[in-house]
């Protein structure tokens, strides 16, 4: 490792755009700030552990500069070629900008690693660096540190120093965090570093954060005890000692979280609580006025990247323009958001390279009179404005910065699919006799590593107009055997004694439960244990996942099904939340059998579908058998593709369906997920937790085969269809 290697960085040559997200981590508040500066990292890949600034007018809505790509090449200011946390400060003259980060790459190192490094710069655009190896420099207090994380940099008025604090581990001990203070050039540490704070609890403590209010210092951290993990506060009159723990939880969520940051809000009294919920894929905002009590504020959030623990801090308009000026760009980031409410937002096409837009709109939309509402990054205008006739083509807009220009092609047509806002996936579908409506029960998506707690329904009365009836299923309140990956569900509606009763099938913790109601909508209560919850016997691999549920019509029993490397089923006994004892069957759906299993009736024919290959592969899709029988045999037709990618529309991953019929008809359809249309395809592994559901028409030939589904923008638009 580099022992006080200083390296110089001059004008940057790297090119901004900008995005979308929050945070700011100064406590002053002073008219000539206008908007936050935001420093964060991306993740733990290949280029993703490097600076990146986003800014934001409000400190709520977020755009990120460079198209979120790196301000500052890591491998120029690092030894291990990446840099994580980055916390920045404004100096007490307000002329020069101080910027700490950890010297970390994980892809080659894991979590062990051993500097620091400490930035300067006068303008935000151009920094020198200096790396800092602990064990190099104090090589008889910290020869044997295994962990340098997360440094912050806060000014001592005592002492009228810059005082730099980050977490180490040292030996087999506990990590704690340490203190130590900066040169006057803040190239290097004159102090030997000092313990600042460690748990009473003796646990692992990182992540800290210290701000300045009435009179004492606030020291935020994570606190890394196996009984109580989550962001604390201690509280001292002294910058340095005397910190007392305060009791409770700062953070809102149970989700795991790290990487908080506190910053006060420009001329008010409020204060962000801003941390990284890593496990889901998020930020969660808080806000408060006296550090202790914070409200959830996500609603009023919004950000175009995901970003990892950063700070914020307040600038001043001429330094915003000058970020603009020296990174703004025209380009398919500037484009925010459409706030029409007419504009499916996850699914807009903005292609750059042939200077197009396609804006999806949903079915009460006025393709007449369509005003898009552009949010654009801070500096760009657009031409023309307000409501637009788009029924006879696409509409030229011109969008402008600075000198700059560029002409886009902007059309629009109604599409129904996905029939959902928002990101859902393994869509059960029912028809309720009670109500005369539809009901949709889906795996709520967008969670990192399929890491959702709670299941919602979706009503609708003619399969094209959805109302989103709730939460019905909360795993976390609910269920008292699994808080976790809330899956797949099955639903289906039986007359009991008379009366209607409902019957959700779900997975949970990779087991499946069942939970009851007197109505679709819920509320559903949970048996009190999983229905199925081990492998069943033979079986080596796979999961207990995916439930599905089938009454068959000519017999009135209903049989149970669920697998994922296997598919198996069995009956349910009369009161559908237990099992036949004795029962079980494993079918062989053949080697293309991967979960998802949907099996329903029509004609005399038992229809047995499931899904191929993994749900994060664009080319997951739907195949199909047939038998005599609700336990099979399987007859698998030689071509038995019902659904699959449609890479010409940008439609992949298009898998794990139900169907429903149109009570008292021979109407059918296909109800499935595939991935978010346009990003997917280049998301990775992501596209599997961020899908949306769809409906398509589903049709058969004279002798019961299924014709091939395509799947489809439109959608359908009427239950006819």
């Amino acid at each position: 490792m580099k022992n006080q290697t200083k390296k110089v960085i001059t004008s940057l040559s790297l090119i901004l755009t900008i995005v979308c997200f929050t945070s700011c981590n100064s406590s002053g508040s002073s008219n000539e700030y206008k908007s936050y500066l935001f420093t964060y990292f991306t993740g733990n890949g290949p280029g993703e552990e490097a600076i990146r600034y986003a800014l934001s007018s409000d400190g709520y809505n977020y755009y990120a500069l460079n198209n979120n790509e790196p301000i500052i090449d890591s491998k120029v200011i690092s030894t291990s070629g990446g840099v994580r946390d980055p916390h920045i400060l404004r100096s007490e003259d307000g002329k020069t900008f101080y910027m700490v980060v950890t010297d970390l790459y994980v892809t080659e190192q894991g979590w062990r690693n051993y500097a620091m490094i400490l930035m300067k710069s006068t303008d935000l655009i151009n920094w020198t660096s200096t790396v800092i190896n602990i064990p190099e420099t104090y090589p008889e207090e910290f020869g044997d540190i295994h962990r340098v994380w997360a440094p912050q940099t806060i000014y001592d008025n005592q002492t009228k120093q810059y005082m730099v604090y980050w977490s180490m581990q040292t030996g087999n001990n506990p990590d704690i965090i340490y203190y130590a203070y900066a040169n006057e050039d803040f190239t290097g540490l004159k102090t030997t570093p000092k313990q600042l704070y460690f748990s009473p609890s003796n646990a692992a403590c990182i992540d800290g954060d210290i701000i300045f209010k009435d009179g004492q210092y606030h020291l935020f951290f994570k606190n890394e005890d196996e009984s109580k993990k989550g962001i604390m506060q201690a509280v001292s009159d002294n910058l340095t000692s005397g910190y007392k723990e305060l009791e409770g939880f700062m953070n809102v969520t149970k989700k795991p979280v790290e990487g908080s940051s506190v910053f006060k809000l420009i001329d008010s009294d409020a204060y962000i609580l801003m941390y990284d919920m890593y496990s889901s894929g998020k930020y969660q905002f808080t806000k408060s006025t006296d550090l202790k009590s914070f409200s959830v504020v996500d609603d009023a959030i919004s950000m175009n990247f995901h970003p990892r623990h950063g700070t914020v801090i307040p600038i001043t308009e001429k330094e915003e323009k000058a970020l603009l000026s020296k990174w703004g760009k025209l380009g398919e980031n500037a484009f925010v958001s459409f706030n029409t409410e007419h504009v499916k937002k996850n699914n807009v096409l903005i292609d750059d390279e042939n200077l197009s837009i396609f804006l999806p709109l949903k079915l009460d939309a006025n393709i007449t009179s369509l005003d898009p509402k552009f949010e654009l990054t801070p500096g760009i205008s657009v031409s023309p404005e307000g409501a637009q006739d788009f029924s006879s083509g696409p509409i030229s807009y011109t969008f402008s910065i600075g000198n700059h220009s560029k002409t886009y092609k902007v059309s629009a047509e109604k599409n129904n699919n996905p029939v959902l806002d928002g990101f859902y996936a393994d869509p059960e579908i029912i028809y309720s006799h009670k109500t005369k409506k539809y009901y949709l029960y889906p795996t709520s998506d967008g969670f990192t590593g399929w890491s959702g707690t709670y299941f919602k329904t979706f009503s609708s009365p003619d399969l094209v107009n959805w109302t989103d009836e709730g939460v019905i299923l909360d795993l976390e309140k609910d269920v008292s055997w699994a808080n976790r990956n809330a899956w797949a569900p099955a639903a289906i509606e039986k007359k009991i004694n008379g009366e209607y009763k409902y019957f959700y099938y779900f997975t949970a913790a990779q087991k499946i439960g069942v939970a009851v109601s007197d109505n679709p909508t819920g509320p559903f209560v949970d048996s009190g244990q999983p229905l199925i919850a081990e492998r069943p016997k033979g079986i080596k691999g796979g999961q207990e996942i995916d439930p599905d549920v089938f009454t068959d019509p000519v017999s009135g029993k209903s049989y149970l099904y669920w697998g994922n490397g296997y598919m198996a089923g069995l009956e349910l006994n009369a009161d559908m939340v237990s099992v036949k004892e004795n029962a079980l069957v494993i079918f062989n759906p053949g080697s293309t059998f991967r979960e998802g299993t949907e099996v329903f009736y029509r004609k005399g024919k038992y229809y047995f579908m499931w899904s191929e290959d993994d749900t994060r592969s664009p080319n997951y899709r739907v195949r199909y058998a047939t038998s005599n029988s609700p336990l099979g045999p399987l007859n698998i037709p030689k071509n038995n593709i019902v659904l699959e990618k449609r890479p010409e529309d940008g439609l992949y991953g298009t898998g794990h369906n139900s169907v429903i019929q149109t009570p008292d008809t021979d109407i059918w359809h296909i109800v499935y997920h595939r991935f978010n249309r346009p990003n997917g395809i280049n998301m990775g592994d992501a596209a599997g937790f961020n899908r949306e559901v769809c409906i398509d028409k589903l049709t058969f030939n004279s002798d019961g085969s299924i014709i091939p589904v395509k799947p489809t923008l439109t959608g359908i638009i009427s239950i006819e269809e």
